[in-house]
């Protein structure tokens, strides 16, 4: 899906049109990209397009998931009046979780963390269709997080995006696609889950997304994806028992040492910081 920087309305009215294909595609679960509701650039406008999770906006958000469970994303303002990059699980009209972004990109074309302020937790939560977890773009890029949801047992990660086309690799494909295929699907077949990948599209401040949003099941394999930067439903059957299955055949899950993954982290965390574990 595209977006239209700073303009909340324009945005909504386009999540209404496509909840309505979805609902008439059969549709179960839809995610939308990272900042959906507001665009990406935002920049000084965070103050005037930031909603809260009580105000008169999110009864309309709220609304779009009464036929189908949802993932919308917009800026939250919280009552500290600080701003975050939030993803949101609707189910049944109401608000069934809230993942605000962790990892704030600042380098190179990004200036998240001089408008927005960090999460500072990863949880799972159930769904009508297993137990799943929410990472927003940056956050994958940091091995913890998904491995974090992943020791909660989830059958399903979600990850809204608004990664910009960057880069060419060797037989000229895009640097970005190519990255994010690879990490989306390696965490799929090590975590053993089904992982979706929403990315957006069009143009906005002179960047370009690239697209590719895709399903990828517990196998590592690509199920269904969007190659092309259009605006597209990607759908896909997700057959959950297949988790089961991957789990038996690749117990990484059974087989990871815990505790002493705590261990060696607080014993990495004391020769880093001198502080006593």
């Amino acid at each position: 899906m595209d977006c239209t920087l700073g303009d909340r309305q324009a945005n909504l009215e386009r999540h209404q049109r496509w909840v309505e294909k979805a609902r008439q595609a059969g549709v179960q679960l839809l995610v939308f990209p990272e900042l959906s509701l507001t665009g990406y650039f935002l920049k000084d406008l965070v103050p005037e397009i930031a909603i809260t999770l009580e105000g008169p906006q999110m009864k309309e958000i709220l609304g779009l998931s009464k036929d189908l469970d949802l993932v919308v994303s917009a800026v939250i303002e919280e009552p500290d009046h600080r701003y975050f990059n939030a993803s949101l699980y609707l189910s049944n009209g109401e608000l069934a979780h809230l993942h605000r972004k962790v990892y704030l990109p600042t380098y190179g074309m990004f200036d998240e963390q001089r408008y927005l302020a960090p999460g500072d937790r990863f949880r799972s939560f159930k769904t009508p269709f297993g137990r799943a977890g929410i990472l927003i773009c940056e956050d994958i890029w940091h091995l913890s997080s998904a491995y974090i949801l992943s020791l909660e047992g989830v059958d399903l990660i979600i990850c809204p995006s608004a990664s910009p086309g960057r880069g060419v690799t060797t037989d000229e494909r895009l640097g970005t696609a190519e990255s994010y295929n690879l990490v989306c699907r390696t965490y799929a077949q090590f975590l053993t889950t089904f992982f979706l990948y929403c990315n957006r599209v069009g143009y906005e401040d002179g960047a370009n997304f690239w697209g590719g949003s895709m399903v990828i099941a517990p196998n590592g394999d690509i199920v269904a994806q969007e190659e092309d930067a259009d605006e597209a439903l990607v759908t896909a059957t997700l057959e959950l028992g297949e988790v089961r299955r991957q789990r038996l055949a690749n117990p990484l899950l059974r087989d990871e040492r815990v505790e002493l993954t705590i261990n060696e982290l607080r014993r990495v965390w004391h020769e880093r910081t001198r502080k006593p574990y």
